[in-house]
């Protein structure tokens, strides 16, 4: 049940991750059009340049296409941003359930733990979406809202396997408490990501899995 529920969020991941771009590529020549796009973009940014930095004509150059090619596909930098972010997420949202349904966590704090520890992994390999994600907050507000809702996104998956993985009941407090626990550690996250060195960054990591479990699951330990 839990795999049934987490695929079906992933495929609706999928078919976002266009949000924002004029046209979706069809055909092979504009499939790889994109690629080259979203690489090139994903380079300059895994290279530090920060995104104020970054112009649609860069991206063009350094994906070797015209930059009317780009304009075919994404109206704006924001949008190939947010398209990046969408795929990154999808990326680790296949990990997530590969790693969950090989080891699967014994209760809700273990699940939580374990998402947390993967995404901080999953940035660390990642330097251009920790880039777009933390380095300067460059996905934008309604592409972050979408990946929060507890009924889409990732936020959908981790809800998926409490309820069906865990037994935790679907309720509207269940819908809030998840997106507290999502915005609070996405803030937490970035304040982790700030530390100077890995050893306190990983302190403030577990401090974050601590507080956001004894406040995401309270109610059910109380029971």
């Amino acid at each position: 049940m839990a795999k049934a529920k987490a695929d079906q969020n992933t495929a609706s991941d999928s078919d976002v991750r266009m949000v924002g771009a004029r046209r979706s590529p069809s055909q092979e020549r504009s499939q790889e059009t994109v690629q080259r796009i979203f690489a090139a973009a994903s380079r300059l940014l895994g290279r530090g340049v920060p995104l104020e930095d970054v112009t649609t004509g860069m991206i063009a150059g350094e994906a070797e296409v015209s930059v009317g090619a780009l304009y075919r596909f994404f109206p704006d930098k924001q949008a190939i941003v947010d398209a990046i972010a969408a795929r990154h997420l999808e990326d680790f949202q296949g990990l997530l359930i590969q790693g969950l349904m090989f080891a699967p966590p014994e209760d809700g704090p273990a699940l939580l733990g374990a998402v947390i520890d993967a995404f901080v992994a999953f940035l660390d390999e990642r330097p251009d979406f920790k880039t777009i994600a933390y380095g300067g907050r460059y996905v934008s507000s309604a592409a972050r809202e979408g990946h929060s809702r507890p009924e889409g996104g990732l936020a959908g998956m981790v809800k998926g396997f409490l309820v069906d993985g865990l037994g935790i009941e679907s309720t509207p407090e269940l819908d809030l408490r998840l997106r507290i626990v999502t915005e609070a550690g996405d803030r937490l996250l970035a304040h982790a990501l700030e530390q100077p060195t890995l050893e306190e960054r990983d302190r403030v990591v577990g401090e974050m899995k601590k507080m956001l479990g004894g406040y995401f699951f309270a109610e059910s330990e109380e029971d």
